[in-house]
């Protein structure tokens, strides 16, 4: 599912200034247990309704962010970070200094968060902010609860738009309830479980949880549905009445959840201006989130260049970059290579055994040119789009990378594995991957084969039964 732009997207909510500070920590401070960090970068990037603003935006879309900023150097820091992104702004004005959050990190993780500045009284809505209401394809109230969510004339503003215009509202445990009608709201299970306490009916586990949650907080603040974000778990959707929708995530391992639900309600106010219905929304909200946490997360957002994960939400994720990631984190990159023509138990199982041996799985799949090489005409029977969809499609795949060659000694060598793995039909020292993976000190490995399980074995049932 991509986002496809078309009509304007309005974002409401409070923008916040965030900061990264990057650096090295191998050592302890001598007047305290506290890590020195040596920095080696900084980065500014907007936060809060900002960061959601901005993701959309990346997107390809049209974003109005109607927000108040302060008159303040960290204001104009802002003002200049959105405009980057391509975002339009409504500033309302803020009374008072920038809120900032800072991190610091190392490593990779963060070891500290700092927050500074008072934030201070938005200002009233204006007409340009009511003329962007009246021309959106959907709204998304980003609220941070500092007040802008819940000032009189900004709700009077919102409960007045079209039945037709979508809203979702992303809510905070400071601000104010949602406005009646809206369409989705996206509280997190933390967020929803301090809102209900006691579900109806004591339901057990953390998806009929969110789901008995969900419906109460639909019935509560008139919503038509309530989805329930659970992190890496994904989310649910429920409604007042009716079966709730499970919608898992798929994993992402060294992954920053960062700014996860920011990129979530953006992704999932585009699908909905996009006429999608809540559903597959919810659906494709989650996939899009899911490739933003394995990208970096919020860390990763850079006004100047586009990421991957940016330009083309949801798409695939990129063996090499993924490779290179995980390598930096001190993970290992597992690989494994085949054709992969009808796919059936014993691929799933070798696949399931190979992504157990590491911290990634990406799988060298043989391009169709490659495979009728290999296995002659009539081969393959699935196209090469598909066949790589479908493995995409299992959890324990991480990437796939495509090559023509009868042995993907090209794809490894950008790859540098640490394993590369088969099936137990194969015997390492045989592999023909084998002497390519010594170059970097990589190794070949099987694991045990599922016997009687292969392509051309279903291709000559298929064939007698037809005859």
């Amino acid at each position: 599912m991509t986002l496809r732009p078309r009509a304007p997207l309005v974002v409401v909510g409070d923008t916040l200034l965030d900061r990264d500070i990057e650096g090295r920590a191998e050592r302890l401070a001598p007047d305290a247990p506290a890590p020195v960090v040596d920095e080696q970068a900084r980065r500014a990037r907007p936060g809060g309704a900002g960061l959601s603003a901005a993701l959309a935006a990346g997107d390809g879309r049209p974003v109005t962010l109607i927000t108040a900023l302060a008159r303040d150097a960290g204001g104009d820091e802002l003002r200049e970070l959105l405009r980057c992104f391509g975002v339009e702004v409504v500033d309302l004005g803020l009374a008072g200094t920038t809120p900032e959050k800072i991190r610091v990190r190392a490593g990779g993780r963060a070891l500290l968060r700092l927050d500074r500045g008072d934030g201070g009284e938005p200002g009233p809505v204006t007409a340009s902010g009511r003329s962007a209401l009246t021309g959106a394809a959907a709204v998304l109230v980003s609220d941070y609860g500092r007040g802008l969510a819940a000032r009189a004339d900004v709700r009077a503003a919102l409960a007045a738009l079209d039945p037709d215009v979508p809203v979702v509202w992303d809510p905070h445990p400071r601000g104010p309830a949602p406005v009646p009608g809206a369409r989705l709201v996206t509280p997190n299970a933390a967020e929803a479980a301090r809102e209900v306490p006691e579900p109806a009916g004591r339901p057990q586990g953390a998806v009929a949880e969110a789901a008995a949650r969900g419906a109460e907080l639909a019935r509560r603040w008139r919503a038509v549905g309530a989805c329930v974000t659970l992190g890496e778990r994904g989310a649910v959707l429920a409604f007042a009445e009716g079966t709730p929708l499970a919608v898992p995530a798929r994993s992402a391992a060294h992954g920053d959840p960062c700014g996860a639900g920011d990129r979530f309600a953006s992704a999932l106010a585009a699908l909905l201006a996009d006429g999608e219905l809540p559903s597959s929304a919810v659906g494709g909200a989650v996939a899009v989130a899911s490739a933003f946490v394995a990208a970096g997360g919020a860390g990763a957002v850079r006004a100047e260049t586009e990421t991957e994960a940016e330009a083309a939400p949801g798409a695939p994720e990129d063996p090499r970059a993924l490779a290179h990631r995980v390598r930096a984190a001190g993970g290992t990159v597992v690989v494994t290579g085949g054709c992969f023509d009808l796919l059936h138990a014993g691929h799933a199982a070798m696949l399931g055994a190979a992504r157990s041996l590491g911290d990634c799985l990406i799988v060298c799949l043989n391009s169709d040119r490659s495979v009728r090489r290999l296995k002659g005409a009539g081969r393959p029977v699935v196209r090469e789009d598909d066949r790589a969809a479908l493995l995409r499609a299992l959890a324990c795949v991480d990437a796939v990378a495509v090559f023509d060659e009868d042995v993907p000694e090209r794809v490894l060598r950008d790859l540098r594995p640490h394993l590369f793995v088969k099936g137990g039909d194969y015997h390492a020292a045989e592999l023909p991957e084998a002497a390519t993976l010594a170059e970097w000190g990589g190794r070949a490995v099987t694991v045990p084969f599922v016997a009687g399980r292969s392509t051309s074995k279903i291709l000559e049932e298929v064939a007698l039964r037809g005859a």
